[in-house]
């Protein structure tokens, strides 16, 4: 037997071998980018859920100046219910109607000199503000992680080994930065 005939087999069986290899490879970054989605989707899941505590904390603090407080605790513990459970696309809702709320309650803070001295009233403002931070640090890692794991279900030969393995596009994040519009209050503070 010559050495030309075990070329052409031993070529084949390499190139085999390496484009398993680069398949394993694309799935194994398929899978990191898919993980990474999930765990950086559930600490924003978290901190919407703290801000939602801090925001029930506020509530207490300011109830006194709050028309309607019971319906907004029970909004509240209706949003804190859903945040673990909800689609992706639909922690929107909760990100936009919980700041809607604190919107309200911050500005109650602000609009009574009492309140504005309050310590513990400070306090729950300032750790808002801290988890408003990290919900947007979190969001905008989220949907870095989101494009790259997109991107690799739309391109070629990774959309194939994503197909295979069942991987799917993700939906981004899109939270308000910034409430457009002042806080409608009324119906939350007295008059």
């Amino acid at each position: 037997m010559a050495w030309n005939d075990l070329l052409l087999p031993a070529g084949a069986i390499l190139l085999i071998g390496a484009i398993g290899v680069y398949l394993i490879y694309i799935f194994n970054r398929l899978m990191t980018f898919r993980n990474a989605a999930d765990a950086n989707l559930g600490q924003i899941r978290v901190s919407l859920k703290k801000r939602l505590d801090m925001i029930e904390q506020l509530l207490g603090a300011v109830k006194g100046y709050v028309r309607h407080e019971r319906g907004l605790f029970e909004e509240i513990a209706a949003m804190r219910a859903k945040v673990m459970e909800t689609r992706t696309g639909d922690l929107t809702g909760i990100d936009r109607d919980s700041r809607s709320i604190s919107g309200g309650l911050l500005a109650i803070a602000e609009a009574y000199p009492e309140l504005k001295a309050n310590e513990t009233v400070k306090q729950l403002m300032t750790a808002i503000i801290s988890v408003e931070d990290e919900i947007a640090r979190h969001r905008y890692t989220y949907n870095n992680i989101v494009q790259t794991l997109n991107t690799m279900t739309d391109t070629i030969p990774s959309n194939l080994v994503a197909s295979a393995a069942g991987v799917v596009k993700r939906e981004y994040l899109q939270f308000e930065e910034e409430v457009e519009a002042r806080p409608d209050l009324a119906g939350i503070s007295e008059s």
